[in-house]
């Protein structure tokens, strides 16, 4: 097959932007600022979970100092109406010692429920600060994955705005190259993935094997508008530089 060495100049400038749309592609399916986004939404995830723990710590807290207070309003209306009695003067001496032997039940019971509250509402400050801290956290956690996500949508809008321009100058080569070159091309770069490379020396540019002497010496043989193919991986090989026009 023959092909004007203008037309494979163009076919290795076409080659160049396939690998930088290759490239591109790579680059955004393994994007490391797609993987700090993850890092920073673990990261909030974890504090997240720290922080809701602790909520549901203070609701259960609350929930328990609600039943002391309860309790400890059930126990002072009983002392209150005993002390009532008492002062009433209307009982008769058994049921004035047990009205005092209850109020000196009563009394023991609310010293203990409102000692027991105290500790709750101890520990209930000790995870009220806690909580605070790490919603502190968590803030500072959802401002670096905002962060976090910003890179990377820069990152990736960039990376759009590349894969657009090799894009539309792949379409502008590939309208300008020979019909039966491009397909030549086409065929050999869905079967390897490389459909054309510079020759380098004796190296193929796209298998990167080097080539024996004795088929380096008819490559370089062969005229300048002879299409020629690496004998390892078959790509087109070419003896041109890029034009940049």
């Amino acid at each position: 097959m023959k092909a004007a060495v203008a037309q494979q100049q163009l076919l290795l400038e076409l080659a160049e932007v396939d690998a930088e749309i290759s490239r591109v592609e790579h680059r955004t399916k393994n994007l490391p600022e797609q993987k700090a986004v993850e890092e920073a939404q673990a990261a909030l995830r974890e504090v997240g979970d720290r922080v809701a723990s602790l909520r549901l710590a203070l609701a259960d807290i609350d929930a328990q100092v609600a039943k002391f207070e309860t309790e400890i309003d059930g126990v002072r209306q009983r002392e209150d109406r005993d002390k009532a009695l008492l002062e009433g003067g209307t009982v008769d001496p058994k049921q004035l010692t047990d009205l005092q032997h209850e109020l000196e039940t009563l009394q023991r019971r609310q010293a203990s429920l409102e000692d027991s509250q105290l500790e709750l509402m101890e520990r209930r400050e000790e995870l009220a600060t806690r909580e605070a801290e790490e919603a502190s956290a968590a803030g500072q956690a959802q401002t670096a994955l905002d962060d976090a996500q910003r890179v990377c949508d820069d990152a990736r809008a960039e990376l759009v705005q590349t894969r657009e321009r090799a894009t539309a100058r792949r379409a502008e080569l590939a309208d300008t190259i020979d019909g039966e070159l491009v397909s030549l091309y086409e065929r050999q770069r869905s079967r390897s993935g490389v459909g054309a490379a510079p020759l380098q020396g004796r190296r193929c540019g796209a298998c990167r094997i080097e080539i024996d002497r004795g088929e380096s010496a008819r490559i370089a043989a062969a005229a300048d508008d002879d299409v020629v193919r690496c004998p390892e991986c078959s790509a087109i090989l070419l003896r041109v530089k890029a034009s940049r026009a």
